[in-house]
């Protein structure tokens, strides 16, 4: 019976030493392990490795229409890595870069890249462009006066305000031969720079956002995609447009902007994917066709 219980003994303690040996790794085995605790623990890291923004929430500064729309479809993208996306909308163009510059918000998405070079060359601030996400093209609208051949002589006409916009506004006039600016002037054309107005068009610098509402004083008004849209404007209503693969689309892309310094950060890199992805360019193509253009 000692015999007996003495070879049990052993026998349990040989299964339990090679037990130990199949399991405990070996001086830098990098091989695939034998038990399942080790496989449990690389699985459950795999996914904080790919989404290292998981549990972030991002907040980003946006125009109304498209800009915020266009949010809410990255919104569910970002919701599915486990990140929450806040959107502020703003309608000036000012106050979004000035709480990206302060921090108060994230990004922001509302301009293209020459408002935001202008807008930092002008009052200080260190923003940066994070993507280019799409395109709005410039249009001519009708206000009193329906078409291009019925512009009478002396005709009001509204161009936004703020410096590179109005530039744009006047190019797309001269694109379509109602007036010529001096040469060189560029993106940076004001009314003072017109050298030929045959027609003698008043040129009236509004606030942006004003000229859709204020297409009843208007003969015509040269207005920005955003603001148009968000007045029901639609691009295939306009009485002439900016073509989208000339210079204005590189000129006038609209970005996600950033403070200097945080365009890596992973939220925002995991942002520019989800506005760059599928879903969103068949939503802009979709919701707005040939008035948001996708850049990516």
């Amino acid at each position: 019976m000692k015999k007996l219980t003495s070879l049990l003994l052993t026998g349990a303690l040989a299964l339990g030493l090679l037990a130990g040996c199949s399991s405990a790794p070996t001086g830098g085995d990098t091989g695939t392990p034998q038990s399942s605790a080790p496989a449990q623990s690389s699985e459950s890291a795999q996914p904080s490795a790919s989404t290292p923004a998981e549990g972030t929430t991002i907040t980003v500064a946006a125009s109304p229409t498209p800009h915020a729309e266009i949010l809410k479809v990255a919104k569910e993208v970002l919701a599915q890595q486990g990140i929450t996306l806040e959107i502020k909308e703003f309608t000036d163009y000012i106050q979004p870069n000035l709480a990206t510059e302060e921090g108060e918000v994230d990004a922001n998405y509302f301009q293209h890249i020459t408002y935001l070079n202008n807008f930092n060359e002008e009052n200080g601030t260190h923003l940066v462009s994070a993507a280019e996400i799409h395109y709005e093209p410039f249009g001519i609208y009708a206000g009193t006066t329906a078409s291009l051949d019925d512009l009478p002589d002396g005709a009001k006409v509204g161009v936004p305000n703020d410096p590179t916009n109005e530039g744009r506004a006047l190019l797309l006039l001269q694109q379509e031969g109602l007036i010529t600016l001096k040469e060189g002037v560029g993106l940076t054309a004001t009314k003072l720079d017109i050298a030929e107005n045959p027609k003698n068009l008043q040129i009236e610098e509004l606030e942006a956002a004003q000229l859709p509402r204020s297409l009843d004083s208007l003969d015509l008004a040269v207005i920005n995609g955003n603001y148009a849209l968000q007045a029901g404007l639609n691009a295939a209503d306009a009485l002439a447009v900016e073509s989208t693969d000339g210079e204005a689309a590189q000129a006038y892309v609209n970005v996600l902007a950033v403070k200097e310094g945080r365009e890596n950060d992973p939220a925002i890199q995991a942002l520019v994917a989800a506005l760059q992805s599928d879903e969103v360019k068949a939503f802009m193509e979709e919701t707005w066709p040939g008035a948001v253009v996708p850049m990516f």
